[in-house]
C-alpha cells in the first residue's frame, strides 16, 4: 500500500530546521514499542472470538444504529471493536491495515495522541454515518483505520513525501463504498478520513514546549465539533 520505511522519515527529520515538530520529541516517550497498535489488534480480535460463539450478544450490544444514538451514544465507538461475523475478510482487512500504519505512527505520535486518533477517527465515522445514513446499522473499525492512514499521508505529505500510491489505494477504497454489493459504509470511511487528517494536521504543528496546552485545547476542540454534530444529528432524526 505504498508506505514508506521508518528510515526515509528519519532522514526527513534529519534535514527538518533548528526546531523540531513535536513527532520527534514524542518518539522517546514511547519506547519504540507500538504497544496501543497491539493492544488494539488483540482486543479486537477477542471480541471477534466472542462473536462466534453460538447465543453470543456482543455484536447485538456493541454495533451502532443511529436511531438509538440519544439513548446509547457509546455505541458510536463501540463498534469499532465489533466486525461482521459473515466473514473473517472484514477484520483481516482492517486489522492488517492496523498492524502496518499502527506501527509506523504510534512511535512518532506517543501513545496519547495515536490514543486520541484512534477513538476520535472511529467517533468521526460514525458521526458521518448518522449526518448521512441516519438508518443504516454499522460495525466495523474502518472509521478508525481511514482515520490512521489519512493521517499518515498527510504527515508524509508535510515531510516532503508525494506518495501517490497511496492517495490511489485511499482513493479506490472510497470508491468501493459506493458500487453497489459490497454493503460498505463510505460515510463511516469519509468521517473517519476527515477526522483522521485533521488531527495530522493538529499533531504536526511545530511548537515549544509550553505548546502542549493548546494542542490538547485543539484536539478537545475537534471532540466538541463531533459532539456538537451528533447532537444536530439526533435532532435530525
Amino acid at each position: 500500500m505504498g508506505v514508506h520505511c521508518p528510515e526515509c522519515i528519519k532522514e526527513a527529520r534529519a534535514n527538518a530546521p533548528k526546531r523540531k515538530p513535536v513527532l520527534v520529541r514524542a518518539a522517546r516517550a514511547s519506547n519504540g514499542k507500538p504497544v496501543v497498535t497491539y493492544t488494539l489488534i488483540a482486543l479486537t480480535v477477542a471480541m471477534f472470538l466472542l462473536q462466534l460463539i453460538p447465543g453470543s450478544s456482543v455484536t447485538a450490544a456493541l454495533f451502532y444504529y443511529p436511531p438509538v444514538t440519544e439513548l446509547q451514544p457509546w455505541r458510536m465507538i463501540t463498534s469499532a471493536l465489533v466486525h461482521s461475523s459473515g466473514s473473517i475478510f472484514h477484520l483481516g482487512f482492517n486489522m492488517f491495515t492496523l498492524f502496518i500504519f499502527g506501527r509506523i505512527l504510534e512511535v512518532p505520535l506517543g501513545r496519547a495522541r495515536f490514543i486520541a486518533l484512534y477513538v476520535l477517527s472511529a467517533f468521526g465515522g460514525s458521526v458521518a454515518v448518522l449526518l448521512l445514513a441516519p438508518q443504516s446499522a454499522v460495525l466495523g473499525a474502518s472509521g478508525a483505520i481511514f482515520g490512521i492512514v489519512a493521517a499518515f499521508f498527510v504527515i508524509q505529505r508535510r515531510m516532503g513525501v508525494n506518495n501517490r500510491v497511496l492517495l490511489i489505494v485511499l482513493a479506490a477504497n472510497l470508491v468501493i463504498g459506493f458500487v453497489p454489493g459490497f454493503n460498505i459504509s463510505w460515510q463511516a470511511h469519509v468521517g473517519g478520513l476527515i477526522t483522521g487528517a485533521a488531527l495530522a494536521l493538529i499533531f504536526l504543528r511545530q511548537r515549544n514546549r509550553t505548546s502542549k496546552v493548546s494542542e490538547v485545547t485543539l484536539v478537545l476542540l475537534v471532540a466538541a465539533a463531533l459532539i456538537g454534530l451528533t447532537l444536530l444529528g439526533i435532532a435530525l432524526l
